[in-house]
């Protein structure tokens, strides 16, 4: 995974809680489920990220 990558799913993540906490703060429902779908979001890249690592190093370990 990118240096990239992991800080653009970052502020998507903290970005995330933060409109949650807005949301909940405010009363709209609405914005802390948008905050809630941000940060599920973010943590569904960062897992894409590290499979594709992960099948990046094992190709690397069979090709030796």
């Amino acid at each position: 995974m990118g240096v990239g990558d992991k800080f653009e799913n970052r502020a998507e993540g903290l970005g995330g809680r933060a409109e949650e906490a807005v949301g909940d703060v405010t009363g709209d429902d609405e914005l802390k489920a948008d905050g809630a779908t941000d940060q599920l979001k973010a943590k569904a890249k960062d897992v894409g990220e590290s499979v594709k690592d992960l099948g990046a190093s094992v190709k690397d370990k069979f090709s030796k």
